[in-house]
């Protein structure tokens, strides 16, 4: 079996607040971190039946690609959950949303 591992590293201010968010993995082309503004990650708990999520971006973060970054993090889970569910229909409606999301965010679709 194989094994991967994704590290996640939050410099924090002063005040708790993220200033960087480095991430690498064992499984990249490279060994670089890599520097991003903004995350979320999901994580369900089977146990318990529910999720568990930490949603993080620097305060350096512009909002017009926190913006992007909601559309397309959207888009995406429409992606995963066609995928794992074969569910047509709803993946339709969330990619009308979508849609609905960029042109209420003045956001240019395929830039």
């Amino acid at each position: 079996m194989k094994t991967a591992e994704i590290k996640i590293t939050v410099e924090l201010d002063d005040n708790n607040n993220p200033d960087n968010i480095l991430w690498e993995s064992t499984d990249a082309e490279t060994t670089d971190k890599v520097p991003v503004k903004a995350m979320i990650l999901a994580l369900w708990d089977h146990n318990y039946k529910n999720s568990m999520r930490i949603d993080l971006w620097t305060k350096d973060m512009p909002v017009d690609e926190m913006k992007r970054f909601f559309y397309e993090t959207l888009q995406t889970m429409g992606d995963s959950f066609l995928k794992a569910t074969n569910e047509t229909l709803i993946v339709e409606d969330l990619r009308d949303y979508c849609a609905h999301f960029a042109d209420k965010m003045g956001i240019v679709e395929g830039q």
